[in-house]
């Protein structure tokens, strides 16, 4: 288990690559569902702006970039406890995959199950279910990027830095 300092390093490639991935599904799935990519980047200001914000469907600093910065901030969070928690030294690409799936599941788990309705992302109430498995997947495939990439960064040839290794 990495350290938290080390975590935390590794967290912002992780995180950011997830946020990145999963913002690009998120406006994408967006468009198709609402034909406007906007509502579900606008949807986590929610936290802030109330219900309001889950009926924006136009870009403005207020909901979209508000948006933006809670689901990056979100997503980065998440890169920080799975370079923590689940990231391993020098994983195959099968088990980089799997362990990216499966932090994902957690963070899903969270956001909807254990988390109240007034904190959760939001955009679950502006996309359809395959919207959301769609925007789910790509953040897993943006932890497994990241996770990598961060492995590069920490050892040069992807070896990766590992609490009392």
């Amino acid at each position: 288990m990495k350290d938290w300092n080390s975590a935390l390093r590794a967290g912002l490639w992780t995180g950011g690559a997830a946020g990145l991935v999963s913002m690009a599904m998120l406006a994408w799935r967006g468009r198709l569902d609402t034909g406007k990519p906007y509502g579900a980047i606008n949807a986590p200001s929610h936290w802030v702006w109330g219900d309001k914000a889950l009926r924006k469907n136009e870009p403005s600093w207020r909901y979209t970039g508000l948006g933006v910065a809670i689901h990056h901030a979100s997503a980065v969070l998440w890169g920080v406890l799975f370079e923590r928690y689940v990231a391993r030294a020098r994983p195959t690409a099968a088990q980089q995959v799997r362990d990216a799936a499966l932090a994902t599941g957690t963070a899903a788990a969270v956001d909807f199950v254990l988390t109240p309705r007034r904190l959760r992302p939001g955009f679950e109430r502006r996309l359809s279910l395959p919207s959301l498995v769609v925007v789910y997947a790509g953040f897993a495939a943006g932890l497994a990027i990241g996770s990598a990439l961060a492995g590069r960064q920490a050892g040069g040839r992807g070896r990766r830095e590992v609490h009392g290794e």
